[in-house]
């Protein structure tokens, strides 16, 4: 398993036996009061099912817990998870972001062979003690996950390192499609897809549909993962996390035939450097 405790090797060596990117295993959970850690993971759980959830109904589904939060609380907690409820609004975007608001490329589109299209996106991760974001890029035509990271931060520069790890791994894709956060209207995004000739495309906002296999990627991984280990650390559990090298199928989730590639070296190979 990852050890940031272990003397004898090397974090960034542990991921080179692995095959893992180092981008993948940054930094420690985020802190924060065990209450709100608690209610963020049940709010999770909750928006997973109900993604078009807002301030107000959620406050009210944590009174009836037992949970006295009022709309600030709840907005925070919301920021912290990185969530966005799912609705038709109006266009509130800051001005200072729309020349790098892009059009949504995916709408009729073909898609018949790998690496013509990837899908990424952040999500929350909750672990032993505090959280944590994951980010991962899938191919859509393949279902296969391409690359992925962990990190107590939802940085631009973090989401371009796995990115860029993943294409020289996997060679680059001709479209990459994601939301609007702050990460992906950003001139350090875009110029970056730009220079390696990578057309860019963008969910309507408010609109996670649009990128449905990213979202029902997490769905897999916190149902069959995640919450089945809710004590475990995410990176010491890679070698039972065999989703993120997998086949994810279009089938409903209790459904899901996941199928293990080669990828992701099983942690039981690595070994102390004698």
């Amino acid at each position: 398993m990852i050890n940031s405790g272990n003397e004898k090797i090397s974090i960034r060596r542990q991921c080179e036996i692995l095959s893992i990117p180092r981008s993948s295993v940054y930094y420690k959970p985020v802190d924060e009061k065990p209450e709100n850690v608690k209610m963020m993971n049940l709010m999770d759980k909750h928006l997973l099912q109900h993604p078009t959830e807002g301030v107000k109904s959620m406050v009210n589904w944590l009174k009836d817990r037992s949970y006295p939060v009022g709309p600030k609380r709840i907005r925070r907690l919301f920021r912290l998870m990185g969530h966005h409820t799912i609705y038709r609004r109006k266009n509130l975007t800051k001005g200072s972001l729309k020349e790098y608001i892009r059009p949504y490329l995916l709408k009729g589109l073909e898609i018949t062979h790998s690496n013509q299209v990837w899908c990424t996106d952040i999500t929350y991760i909750p672990m032993a003690k505090g959280f944590m974001y994951m980010t991962a890029f899938i191919d859509v035509y393949s279902r296969r996950i391409m690359g992925w990271g962990l990190s107590n931060t939802m940085s631009k520069k973090w989401c371009l390192q796995v990115l860029s790890d993943a294409i020289k791994r996997h060679g680059r894709p001709q479209i990459i499609n994601s939301d609007q956060g702050s990460q992906y209207t950003s001139s350090a995004w875009i110029h970056f897809l730009q220079d390696n000739q990578i057309q860019v495309s963008m969910d309507g906002k408010g609109r996670a549909t649009d990128n449905t296999w990213i979202e029902r990627f997490w769905k897999t991984l916190k149902y069959d993962y995640v919450y089945l280990n809710p004590a475990m650390m995410v990176l010491n559990s890679l070698k039972d996390f065999k989703t993120t090298s997998a086949t994810i199928t279009t089938k409903p989730i209790n459904q899901l035939v996941k199928n293990p590639i080669t990828d992701m070296k099983d942690q039981s190979e690595l070994q102390p450097e004698l």
